[in-house]
């Protein structure tokens, strides 16, 4: 058990919890940033976290739920009000309606992240500042602090994890719903220099082309919110041409982006793109949350062979960001 001490002081209404750990203070830090990870721990092992947004950086949001052991979501979110990069972060923690929108009729709370190095490896401090006496004893009777020791008692074997998460591992993809899929993948580089490779014509020439020969015949960018873009490209032979087309519905460079995105000539519903590119210790870990109309188009996007076309653009751009670099 990491935990080394909680203290609630109901004078300054805190509650208090230090853990430590042996691990670098870089592998606990990313272990908080990688939604992949921290829905590993976030919740009590009776109540495991699915995060469907997890943006870490001043004035981003995380949206995620804990299922019961009955099939229950209890639904919560962060926004995230200061980020020290591998230092600390801070949230407004609270419950949220099924829509990820927050449940007024449930308190929200003031949370403080620290991540301190140690002689034996790295420390965590999360402070829980509540807004009054009354808050606070509802929360604690609910099970926070028993909920909070058992959700650490997990994070151990995340960071003993190291290949899971790994920079050199290929592109994963996870189911998170029927209709939802996480695409992750590390490359190696700033979140800027990955943001402009994806909105650089000259650069997303040069590295967003799929299977090797394949190359683009028309490539308008959308840089803003409103705007729409549209790529096409054909094989060697110039034959087989497709083209994908959408609008951008957020933007907020160099951290996320929100987009529709469509096959033309295909009859068929756009999905809802969700971009987030987060740096950790090995360069900026690329997130994309895909939502799909039905279960059935989700299934048949991905059986064309999306993810394996996706992992050799990416390792494309790698490449390109290295040699840049």
């Amino acid at each position: 058990m990491p935990i080394t001490s909680v203290d609630k002081d109901l004078t300054h209404l805190t509650m208090t919890v230090v853990a430590d750990f042996p691990a670098p203070l870089t592998r606990l830090w990313d272990a908080y940033a990688d939604p992949r990870q921290i829905e590993r721990f976030w919740g009590p092992p009776e109540w495991p976290a699915t995060f469907t947004r997890h943006d870490l950086y001043p004035g981003g949001r995380s949206e995620y739920y804990m299922t019961g052991p009955d099939g229950d979501r209890s639904h919560g979110y962060w926004e995230f009000t200061s980020v020290q990069q591998g230092h600390s972060f801070e949230v407004i923690d609270g419950f949220a309606a099924e829509n990820g929108q927050p449940n007024q009729e449930m308190p929200s709370m003031r949370m403080v992240f620290t991540f301190e190095e140690t002689s034996t490896g790295s420390r965590l401090t999360n402070t829980t500042f509540f807004n009054s006496l009354k808050e606070m004893e509802q929360l604690v009777s609910m099970g926070m602090e028993e909920g909070a020791t058992a959700a650490m008692g997990q994070i151990d074997e995340v960071l003993e994890d190291l290949t899971s998460f790994a920079a050199d591992r290929a592109l994963t993809a996870q189911m998170l719903s029927p209709t939802q899929v996480r695409i992750s993948r590390i490359i190696r580089g700033a979140p800027q220099q990955v943001w402009n490779a994806h909105h650089d014509p000259e650069l997303l020439t040069r590295w967003l082309l799929g299977p090797e020969g394949w190359k683009f015949t028309d490539c308008q960018v959308a840089n803003a919110v409103d705007q729409t873009f549209r790529y096409a490209w054909a094989d060697a032979n110039g034959e087989n041409g497709f083209a994908l087309t959408g609008e951008v519905r957020e933007s907020d460079p160099p951290h996320r982006e929100v987009f529709t995105e469509s096959m033309e000539d295909w009859d068929g519903p756009p999905t809802l793109n969700e971009q987030t590119l987060t740096a950790v210790k090995e360069g900026t870990l690329l997130t994309l949350v895909i939502t799909y109309a039905t279960e059935e188009q989700r299934d048949t996007v991905l059986a064309t062979g999306m993810t394996d076309g996706m992992e050799t653009s990416y390792a494309r751009l790698e490449t390109e960001l290295l040699s840049a670099a």
